[in-house]
């Protein structure tokens, strides 16, 4: 227990399973009690079948909520030991129905006085206790079925490396990456067009000079994306350029560019906010819609590439 209580939360996956192994090997001693041959993890199995009736390994998987590879491992160890038997699915020759022996039928009254006392057992650990174990299972169950473990992590990965992200305005120097960063991503799905050299090769007098803004995120000081605030006129602002360098994709730069350029667009009483975009950038459009953009139809586009307009109003 002192590995665990010195991991902690990070060995749950590992502490879930010696909790099991445990469990499982003192429920085959309870099996011995009531000279049953069964192993714990046949159970599930041997309940669905408990009332006669066939069932197919997909019907049996799907009930009990295991792989169709796990129960049909399960079936075969069961088959060896005489306690189920399969005989062909008449609809279709290549799955096989699956039934309890006389066996494994036989088990039947004896596994009824077991569950009677098994409950009465865990009815009476379970008020030892000042936690639900059942209860606390099927909550963990339910929060992973709503978002997965690795997911959750991918969160939180996203979340510890956003700390070492500084958000900064435009500086001369960052000057060569603003290109980079943007060539980079539109040649690997388009080309480069005329206003994409304009806004790219002329960024002070194209955008700045205007009224506009430019962003970048620095990863301890190098520039790895940017965007930019293109002014329209007094009420609204065009989110433009945004690109992140390959090298830093899954670390939610494009989140905290985003909401970055929409905080600064509501600091200079902004009231909208208008992107162009192309439908196959779906990761682009996702994010863009989760800041809370809505599709438009928008004024002619100078880029080829734009296939959809979209706004966010900043004003309630």
């Amino acid at each position: 227990m002192e590995f665990y209580n010195k991991i902690g939360r990070l060995a749950l996956g590992s502490r879930m399973r010696r909790l099991t192994e445990l469990h499982m090997d003192q429920a085959s001693k309870v099996y011995a009690l009531y000279n049953v041959e069964m192993q714990s993890k046949w159970f599930p199995v041997y309940y669905t079948l408990c009332n006669g009736e066939e069932k197919t390994i997909t019907q049996i998987a799907q009930e009990i909520g295991h792989s169709h590879p796990s129960v049909s491992i399960i079936v075969k160890e069961m088959t060896k030991k005489g306690i189920v038997k399969e005989s062909p699915y008449k609809g279709d020759g290549r799955k096989n129905y699956v039934m309890l022996t006389e066996k494994g039928m036989s088990y039947d009254e004896r596994l009824q006085e077991q569950f009677l006392d098994v409950n009465a057992a865990i009815e009476g650990a379970l008020a030892e206790t000042q936690h639900n174990l059942w209860k606390a299972i099927e909550e963990w169950e339910y929060i992973l079925e709503q978002r997965s473990l690795d997911k959750r992590v991918i969160d939180a990965k996203k979340q510890r490396e956003s700390k070492d992200i500084l958000i900064v305005d435009y500086d001369p120097k960052y000057q060569p990456a603003f290109k980079q960063l943007n060539e980079e991503w539109i040649t690997t799905y388009f080309k480069m067009e005329e206003a994409d050299y304009k806004s790219l090769d002329h960024a002070k007098e194209y955008i700045l000079d205007k009224g506009g803004y430019i962003l970048f995120a620095l990863d301890k000081g190098e520039p790895i994306g940017t965007c930019a605030l293109i002014k329209k006129d007094e009420d609204t602002f065009e989110l433009a350029k945004m690109a992140v360098s390959p090298l830093a994709k899954g670390k939610g730069i494009g989140s905290l560019l985003g909401n970055a350029v929409i905080e600064r667009a509501k600091s200079v009483g902004a009231k909208k906010l208008y992107l162009e975009s192309n439908m196959i950038l779906k990761p682009a459009i996702s994010l863009y819609q989760k800041l809370g953009f809505k599709k438009v139809i928008g004024n002619p586009s100078p880029y080829e590439r734009c296939n959809i307009q979209m706004e966010l109003n900043l004003v309630k």
